[in-house]
């Protein structure tokens, strides 16, 4: 079990308390956390986070690979998680990225905007 973020901050419950998830929720979260933090910003966890930021100085036609690469690489921590695939789409100055993945033999899917 752990707590519910949206937007980057933490949800309130219907009570005003701190709205928590567990199971394939709780993993989700911990998905999109992995994968929007930037590789290196924690000094003490530097193998926490992902390269996604790195995408836009790429070429576009290297997108999909690389994504897949840098979100195995962020969730290689998350026990009994795979991922099965990635994709990237551009919308305006942004690029967003769809992650799929196995997670005890569930097919789950994750879509981040990323930081530039």
């Amino acid at each position: 079990m752990s707590l519910l973020l949206k937007n980057r901050d933490y949800a309130a419950d219907e009570n005003g308390g701190v709205a928590v998830v567990q199971g394939g929720e709780e993993l989700l979260g911990e998905v999109m956390f992995r994968l929007t933090a930037r590789r290196g910003s924690f000094p003490f966890l530097p193998e926490l986070g992902s390269r996604m930021h790195r995408l836009q100085r790429e070429k576009p036609s290297a997108w999909d690979g690389l994504a897949r690469q840098f979100a195995a690489e962020a969730l290689s921590g998350l026990p009994g998680t795979a991922v099965t695939g990635a994709a990237v789409r551009r919308e305006g100055d942004r690029l967003w990225v769809t992650v799929e993945l196995v997670w005890q033999g569930e097919a789950l899917s994750v879509t981040a905007q990323l930081e530039e």
